[in-house]
C-alpha cells in the first residue's frame, strides 16, 4: 500500500500544471484508487472482497461531474441575477452572493430592513420562476429530441 501512495505522490509531482485540479484530496484518492486497481488486475489471483471494497469506497468530495454541474448552475443563477432590476439585483447580490445581513444592506443603501427583505423576496421569486422556466424548456427539448430520434 505504501508503494501505491508513493506512486500517486510521484504522479502528482510530475504534473506540469495543477490548474485543472479543483480538489487535491479527491484528485489524489482518484489516482491512488486507479493505481491500486491496476496492481490488483496484474495479480494472478485477486480476492473478490478486495475489489468489492475498492468499488464500494466513496470519497465524500463531490465528483468532477457534480462540480461541473454546480459551477454551471451557479453561472446560470448569476446570469438570472444580472437581469434583475438594478436595486433588486444589488440587494440580492449582497444578500445571497456576498452574504451580507439585511441590516448591513439597509445601512449601506440607506433604506429599511423591511425594504431589503421585500427586494430579496422579489429577487428570489424571479430567480426561481426563471430557473423553472429554463428547466422546463430543457426537458421539452430533451423530450422532443428523444421523440425525433425514435421516429427515424
Amino acid at each position: 500500500m505504501d508503494e501505491v501512495v508513493q506512486d500517486a505522490y510521484c504522479r502528482i509531482a510530475a504534473l506540469t500544471s495543477i490548474d485543472h485540479i479543483d480538489s487535491g484530496r479527491a484528485y489524489f484518492f482518484s489516482i491512488a484508487r486507479n493505481l491500486l486497481i491496476r496492481r490488483l488486475k496484474r495479480q494472478r489471483i485477486v480476492p473478490f472482497e478486495v475489489i468489492a471494497e475498492i468499488d464500494a469506497y466513496e470519497d465524500e468530495a463531490p465528483s468532477p461531474e457534480q462540480l461541473a454541474g454546480g459551477k454551471m448552475s451557479y453561472e446560470r443563477v448569476l446570469e438570472i441575477i444580472a437581469r434583475l432590476p438594478d436595486r433588486c439585483r444589488t440587494i440580492v447580490r449582497l444578500r445571497k452572493i456576498e452574504g451580507w445581513s439585511q441590516r448591513q444592506i439597509a445601512t449601506h443603501l440607506g433604506t429599511t430592513e423591511k425594504a431589503v427583505e421585500k427586494q430579496v423576496w422579489i429577487g428570489v421569486r424571479i430567480i426561481r420562476e426563471q430557473w423553472n422556466r429554463a428547466e422546463s424548456a430543457a426537458l421539452e427539448r430533451q423530450g422532443s429530441s428523444v421523440h425525433n430520434e425514435g421516429g427515424r
